[in-house]
């Protein structure tokens, strides 16, 4: 038994490596999937007397995209949003991230806004709750605040095809 060990070893090392070559690298699993979305309440773009917090989103199915003005990839995914938005797929919180400059007014105003609400999170804690890593990232929350997925990257066509619709059909929204 002890001359077959590194051969052993050696075929269980290899089993690892060849599964990690099929593990898409732009997933990271996230410790909120099936758990309570983190609770905040932060002041909404371009008016300071007004807040929003995902409590008054209960009851209904809706996603999290965490944005910046700044973000080349989430100008990409933005008319997406604005097409998801018009055809009344579900209510989009854009979460405004890091926005230094405060940008995001004026580019809604430019490009069309596809939120509901667009709560700003200008030093990152509540993305730092969440655990993002960049952006665009997207959470899609059910009725009862539940996070049921999290997708890195922007969302186009296939991505909602394959990913956000099968989910959404379970959650029969």
């Amino acid at each position: 038994m002890k001359r077959w060990l590194p051969l052993i070893l050696f075929v269980a090392l290899v089993g690892f490596f060849a599964k990690g070559l099929f593990l898409n690298p732009r997933e990271v699993p996230s410790p909120f999937i099936g758990r309570q979305a983190p609770a905040f309440t932060l002041p909404l773009v371009g008016d300071a007397n007004a807040s929003f917090s995902p409590v008054e989103m209960k009851g209904k199915v809706w996603m999290m995209n965490v944005w910046a003005p700044w973000c080349v990839s989430c100008r990409q995914e933005h008319g997406f949003l604005m097409q998801l938005t018009q055809a009344g797929a579900l209510p989009i919180v854009g979460l405004n991230w890091k926005d230094k400059d405060r940008e995001a007014a004026q580019l809604l105003t430019q490009t069309g806004n596809p939120y509901v609400a667009v709560p700003e999170d200008l030093d990152g804690r509540v993305g730092i709750d969440y655990g993002v890593t960049g952006t665009p990232e997207t959470y899609l929350i059910d009725r009862k605040g539940i996070v049921q997925l999290k997708h890195i990257g922007p969302i186009d066509a296939d991505v909602w095809k394959n990913k956000f619709e099968p989910k959404l059909k379970e959650l029969g929204a």
